[in-house]
Parts: C-alpha cells; sequence; structure tokens
C-alpha cells in the first residue's frame, strides 16, 4: 500500500499562494475538502491541471455552506460559469474571499455580487427583497419585507435612483464595523441593514 498523496506543481502552488491568502498546507487542505466531494472525480494529481469542476448540489452539501441561506448564490458567484459548477481554482479563490485574512474591500466586491442576484451590478428592491425573505426563513409579512427594503434604499442610496450601485453598497458597509467579522457568512451583512431599518 503506497502513501498516496496530492501533488501540485511547484509552480502551482506558487500561483496559489501569489493569488490567495493560503499556506501551501492550506491548499493542500482545500483539495483534500475538494476531493472528499467526489473521490471519483477528483485526482489526487494535479500537475496536469485536470479540467474537472463539481456540480453546485455536491458543493452546497458542505458543512461551510449547509445552513447559509446564501449557499447557492455563494457558489455560483464564484463559479467561472455561473451556474455553481467549482473547479478547484474556483473552490480555492471561494475560501480565500471569504476567509478571515481577506482584505475588507474583497469581501465587499463579493458580498455585492452574491446580494445581486439579477447580476445587474445593482442591489434593488427585488435584490434586497430575496435577501431579507432568505435571513428571515420568510418569516416577516410582505409589508414587513417592502418596509425593510425601502428603509434600507433610502439610507444607503446615495445618488436617489432607488437602488444601490457598488458605491452605495461600499458606503454602507464602510459604517458597519462589525463587517469584516461578519462577511465570513455573507447573509449576515443584511442582519445590519435589518437591524438599522428597523430601529
Amino acid at each position: 500500500m503506497g502513501n498516496k498523496q496530492t501533488t501540485f506543481t511547484d509552480e502551482q502552488f506558487e500561483s496559489y499562494q501569489d493569488c490567495t491568502f493560503f499556506t501551501r498546507k492550506e491548499i493542500l487542505r482545500l483539495h483534500g475538502r475538494y476531493r472528499e466531494l467526489a473521490p471519483h472525480l477528483v485526482p489526487l494529481d494535479y500537475t496536469n491541471d485536470p479540467d474537472i469542476k463539481l456540480p453546485l448540489t455536491l458543493l452546497i452539501s458542505m458543512p461551510e455552506l449547509k445552513e447559509n441561506p446564501f449557499r447557492d448564490r455563494i457558489v455560483q458567484t464564484f463559479s467561472e460559469d455561473g451556474q455553481g459548477n467549482l473547479s478547484f481554482n474556483d473552490f480555492v479563490d471561494m475560501f480565500s474571499a471569504l476567509c478571515e485574512s481577506s482584505s475588507r474591500e474583497l469581501k465587499t466586491i463579493y458580498a455585492f455580487k452574491i446580494y445581486d442576484f439579477n447580476r445587474d451590478n445593482f442591489i434593488c428592491k427585488e435584490d434586497m427583497e430575496k435577501t431579507i425573505n432568505k435571513l428571515t426563513k420568510g418569516e416577516l409579512t410582505p409589508e414587513e419585507v417592502t418596509l425593510v427594503c425601502d428603509k434600507a434604499i433610502e439610507e444607503a442610496d446615495l445618488d436617489g435612483d432607488s437602488k444601490l450601485s457598488f458605491a452605495d453598497f461600499e458606503n454602507m458597509i464602510s459604517k458597519a464595523p462589525d463587517f469584516l467579522r461578519l462577511a465570513q457568512i455573507p447573509g449576515l451583512v443584511y442582519v445590519l441593514m435589518v437591524q438599522e431599518a428597523v430601529s
């Protein structure tokens, strides 16, 4: 019985380390997590850059995402194809952007993308309604959801176009001191907005 170990080239390791917040050991751990999801698909040897993508259904079953109401959107946001199929590179990017070491700016960029359900580069009222409904698990009445969304837009919309641009969102986040800690779980950014809106 040989010792089977994940293999990457030095160049691959250097590339991952240059583009992420991870050490070689952490990259190997991430590969182990990725491989656990589909050991029959994901090879140990990555020296030839295999073209493997795991489907959304497998990825959202991970303990790290399983309970997150935004699990589908998180995975779709980081998938190159936009459908939620992640290559190992996408998988590493996702964990890097949402890890504790990630910068406030990077977390803000990805939080915005996650909440932009219709992918029009704005967070409109419909995006906010979906977000609030996911966060509250549908426990608010439609009137309460509308009230929260209207209040959030009123507070955060700097240019008066009734939707949040990235600049509006970034400004709102700058007023949330807990954002860095909470952005590891993207749904919690909106908890801050909801708390402000109802108080």
